[in-house]
C-alpha cells in the first residue's frame, strides 16, 4: 500500500505512521528523517540542502523531490510506503505523481488527520519544546492550512479524512477502517 499522511503539526502523523508501517509491513518515510540522513551522510543532496539551510533559505522542491525519489527506489519501498511530511504542496504532489507514474504506480490513498486547533495547541504545548509557544503553534497551523488547501484539492479523488482525536489505538483503528482494501 502506498499512502501519504497529511495533517497539521501535532495531529499525530508520526505516531500513526509508525503504527501503520508496522501493521502494513512497509517503510515509514519521513522527510525530516530523509533530510537528517542526507545531511549526516553528507550525500550530494545533503550537501546541496545544507547550502540552502545555512543561508536560511528553504530547500527547493527539486532537492526534496530528489531525496524522496532516491528513497522510493530502495528495496523495502517496492511493496509500498507511508510518506509523512511529503508532499506539502500541490507542486510537490505533482512531482510525486510523476515519480510514481515512471514506475507504473499510484497512491492508494491520502489520509488527512483532522484535529481541532485547540487540541493541536494543547498537544504541542504539552511537549515542552522551547519553540512550541502558543503564538508559534497558531502561526504554524495557519501556514499548514494555507499551504495544504491546494494539496487536499489535488488529492480530492483519494482523500480519506480521519478524526484524529482520541486514543492512539482508536485513531489507528479509524485509519484502517477507512483505508481501501488491497
Amino acid at each position: 500500500m502506498r499512502l501519504v499522511l497529511v495533517g497539521p503539526p501535532g495531529a499525530g502523523k508520526g505516531t500513526q505512521a509508525e503504527r501503520m508501517a508496522a501493521r502494513l509491513d512497509v517503510p515509514h518515510i519521513s522527510t525530516g528523517d530523509l533530510f537528517r540522513a542526507n545531511l549526516k551522510e553528507e550525500t550530494p543532496l545533503g550537501v546541496e540542502a545544507k547550502r540552502y539551510m545555512d543561508a536560511g533559505d528553504l530547500v527547493p522542491d527539486e532537492v526534496t523531490v530528489a531525496m524522496v525519489r532516491e528513497r522510493l527506489t530502495e528495496p523495502d519501498a517496492a511493496k509500498g510506503f507511508i510518506l509523512d511530511g511529503f508532499p506539502r504542496t500541490a507542486p510537490q504532489a505533482e512531482s510525486l505523481a510523476g515519480l510514481l507514474e515512471e514506475q507504473g504506480l499510484q497512491l492508494d490513498a491520502v489520509v488527512e488527520f483532522v484535529v481541532p486547533d485547540e487540541v493541536v495547541v494543547a498537544r504541542l504545548m504539552g511537549r515542552g519544546r522551547s519553540d512550541d509557544t502558543e503564538d508559534v503553534i497558531i502561526r504554524r497551523q495557519q501556514v499548514y492550512r494555507d499551504d495544504t488547501a491546494p494539496l487536499l484539492a489535488f488529492y480530492a479523488d483519494r482523500l480519506i479524512r480521519v478524526d484524529a482525536v482520541g486514543t492512539v489505538e482508536e485513531i489507528t483503528e479509524r485509519v484502517f477502517d477507512a483505508l481501501p482494501t488491497p
